[in-house]
């Protein structure tokens, strides 16, 4: 096994099947040894029967407690077997699967990084003005933080080895938002993180249709910050949209 898919779900009936549709295709399959694995955080709508069709692996989280994203995405991990961890929103959709998963394999043999992240974009037939004016901003800030050595790497899209996410012991699982951030920061301080060049993830605009650019960047600069300095994040929960 090459590498493991892992995808954090809530109610995504909706955008997930696309998503997993362009990642099951029977002619990466031939090309690649990978398995999808759906964490489930406790869907009402037909976010696992979508996922029945796609997913190799499912977890269904059933506690009355609800469950964070970070702890969805280290349930998901906890049954992978490949040695390579892909952590993928899923409201997201790769530009091109099988350029992203070239990278991967060759991100694998690269021992000396050990984790990876790329740019994200908003979906093109949704982006408008203030999206590429603000997630440009996004892009070239997150990759500033990694070559200074801060790490950074959005939860839209990130790679990690397997050894290193057990070494940090994956998620915080008590932040209920900059948990992303977290990991990676934590990882920088052991290792390398790798700006791959060719992948490109797009996502779905919903939160920053909802909230407006402006206010998300300040929410993740207080939650980084209070991360950073108080081990915690700001927000006492990260709404779904």
């Amino acid at each position: 096994m090459d590498f493991s898919i892992i995808i954090p779900t809530l109610n995504e009936e909706k955008l997930l099947p696309g998503l997993l549709e362009s990642i099951n295709s029977p002619e990466l399959r031939k090309l690649y040894s990978y398995e999808i694995i759906i964490s489930d955080g406790g869907s009402t709508d037909g976010t696992i029967e979508k996922a029945l069709i796609h997913a190799d692996k499912i977890t269904v989280h059933n506690q009355e407690q609800p469950q964070n994203i970070a702890a969805g995405r280290n349930k998901g991990a906890e049954g992978a077997i490949g040695d390579i961890l892909v952590f993928l929103n899923a409201d997201v959709r790769l530009d091109d699967p099988e350029i992203s998963m070239q990278e991967i394999m060759v991100f694998k043999k690269e021992k000396n990084y050990d984790a990876a992240t790329c740019y994200v974009k908003i979906f093109p037939e949704e982006r408008i003005f203030s999206d590429k004016i603000f997630l440009g901003f996004y892009n070239y800030y997150f990759h500033l933080l990694n070559i200074i050595g801060v790490g950074m790497g959005r939860g839209e899209y990130q790679i990690i080895r397997k050894s290193v996410f057990e070494r940090v012991r994956g998620y915080n699982e008590s932040l209920p938002a900059g948990e992303d951030f977290d990991l990676f920061k934590r990882i920088r301080k052991h290792g390398k993180i790798k700006n791959l060049k060719a992948t490109m993830v797009y996502e779905a605009p919903r939160r920053f249709r909802k909230y407006g650019h402006l206010k998300i960047l300040l929410t993740w600069f207080v939650n980084s910050a209070s991360v950073i300095f108080f081990k915690k994040s700001f927000s006492d929960k990260w709404e779904r949209t």
